[in-house]
């Protein structure tokens, strides 16, 4: 299929780079209306995806959070002390927190949270990133007085202070009266000690939060999820529209006040209608996964063979019109690793792909893509899948589900080929670190490789800069040799605001952040 064709499918749209963030006074009061897509999961930071996350970190407050420019902050904790020999963080923290309850924030209460999700096993989302599994060990958390807390670890690890702010870990610290007499979490409390609390969730329409009037700030300024989280708005209302065009409808038509992820081929007429865009260079990887525990994608030059049919670059170029461009790795164009070497991968050649079919054996066994229309961008490439591995010869289907269908065989491994999107991951061996395991273990995993995971160990144990990138780019050598995955670009953070709010800005990390906004109107 031809350039053109596939242009014809999906409109494309100009360039736009991130406009300064406004100057004006921070005024109080109003409702900021915020448009998500699906519903909040649960309350409880296990049961989670990318919109949980959001909204739970306005409620919640981790330790240490990810600034701007991706180095590490306070948030809850003002400030950590770091032993000689890399085993030993000692946290302050932050002076009058207190929980929404008027409880105040103490170190029990941290040590309370580390201990339920240690208790939870599998069913947390990160604990192999601290059971020792993945080499990194908390052996113990401590207590000595009410604003101390001590994490002693069993060996040094460049990953730690990360793996605490990272987002998708919701290693936030609540209230223990979010948990019955039975120790289990209330279905729905959501007691935390951020800047703003829950007000109410009208299941399938919307989750309202209400600011927080007895919330202690830092003195450092706000940047990424760190620093001063102070709330202007009286309201947040994060409205649920799972349609893009209903959403954009209601952003034009001044029914929301942002619209996270904007479509790349409505900038224009966003533009034309008055209403600010923001965009930055983001961490947020779109790839097409590959069952390779499946008959058929096991073997690997079945992998190449889709591999070579495919042309990434176009893919990249029209799905994001020329914001995002081609990236097979784990190492995002605004990481600070990167450098051309990580775009190395098989490259587009149709010819190659049908000898590597024919080598293969393939006999024009379907080959199911799953997809779903809840995320447009993640529809759109798999059209331009199949196309491409149709014109290639094979015989490829979509399989359209509901999200939630569709997350779930993610999380079950159940699927050949699958159309996806991992929410932003702050530093390299985060991303490496969900893809890279044994599947009977953890599903999710896409790869497994000794020899892969071996070096992504290795590289959680040096904070030496080139050295780390060296062990990066012999990871993405194997990728691109074993194939176990088809990275295709990473998304940029692009957010359509509305006239009259103030104060926000994107950041690669791609999560919307309510405090330090305001409205003039």
């Amino acid at each position: 299929m031809g350039r053109l064709t596939i242009r014809a499918l999906l409109a494309g749209a100009a360039m736009l780079f991130a406009l300064p963030a406004s100057a004006q006074e921070p005024v109080q009061g109003g409702t900021l209306t915020i448009r998500i897509n699906a519903d909040l999961r649960a309350t409880d930071g296990l049961n989670r995806d990318s919109n949980t996350d959001t909204i739970l970190h306005h409620i919640f407050e981790t330790l240490v959070g990810f600034r701007d420019d991706l180095s590490i902050g306070p948030v809850l904790a003002e400030k950590w002390e770091v032993s000689d020999d890399g085993r030993t963080y000692t946290f302050t923290l932050r002076e009058g927190a207190t929980f929404h309850n008027g409880d105040p924030v103490t170190s029990a209460d941290v040590k309370w949270n580390w201990d339920r999700r240690v208790a939870a096993g599998e069913e947390w989302f990160c604990n192999p990133f601290f059971d020792g599994s993945q080499g990194l060990k908390v052996e113990a958390v401590e207590t000595p007085d009410e604003r101390t807390v001590i994490f002693r670890i069993n060996e040094p690890n460049a990953l730690f202070l990360a793996q605490l702010a990272n987002v998708q870990c919701n290693g936030w610290i609540a209230s223990p009266k979010n948990a019955g007499p039975d120790g289990a979490w209330i279905a729905d409390s959501a007691i935390g000690s951020g800047s703003f609390k829950l007000k109410e969730w009208q299941k399938g329409q919307f989750v309202k939060l209400e600011r927080y009037a007895d919330y202690k700030p830092l003195s450092e300024k706000a940047s990424g999820l760190a620093g001063d989280r102070t709330a202007y708005v009286d309201e947040v209302n994060f409205l649920i529209i799972p349609d893009t065009s209903a959403a954009e409808t209601a952003l034009f038509a001044g029914e929301i006040d942002i619209l996270p992820n904007l479509e790349t081929s409505r900038i224009e007429e966003a533009k034309s209608r008055g209403v600010e865009v923001k965009s930055t260079p983001g961490l947020a990887w779109t790839p097409i996964l590959i069952q390779t525990s499946d008959p058929l994608m096991s073997d690997v030059r079945m992998r190449r063979a889709i591999a070579h049919a495919i042309d990434f670059k176009q893919i990249a170029e029209v799905r994001t019109s020329g914001l995002s461009s081609f990236n097979p790795s784990g190492v995002a164009q605004a990481s600070a690793y990167f450098d051309d070497d990580f775009l190395a991968w098989p490259e587009y050649d149709p010819a190659k792909a049908q000898a590597l079919l024919a080598e293969a054996g393939y006999k024009g066994e379907p080959i199911k893509i799953q997809t779903n229309t809840r995320y447009q961008g993640m529809y759109e490439n798999s059209v331009m899948v199949q196309a491409m591995l149709q014109a290639a010869g094979i015989r490829a289907e979509l399989e359209v589900l509901d999200w939630a269908a569709q997350l779930d065989n993610y999380l079950a491994g159940k699927f050949q080929i699958q159309s996806f999107g991992y929410s932003a991951r702050l530093d390299p061996s985060q991303l490496y670190g969900i893809l890279i395991g044994k599947k009977e273990a953890a599903p999710t995993r896409q790869w497994e490789s000794d020899e892969a995971y071996a070096l992504y160990l290795k590289s959680t144990q040096t904070t030496d800069f080139e050295e780390r990138k060296a062990i990066f780019k012999q990871i993405h050598a194997l990728m691109a040799k074993d194939v176990p995955i088809l990275g295709l670009y990473y998304e940029a953070v692009t957010d359509a605001v509305a006239t009259g709010v103030k104060g926000y800005d994107v950041w690669p990390a791609d999560k919307t952040r309510a405090w330090g906004v305001w409205k003039s109107n």
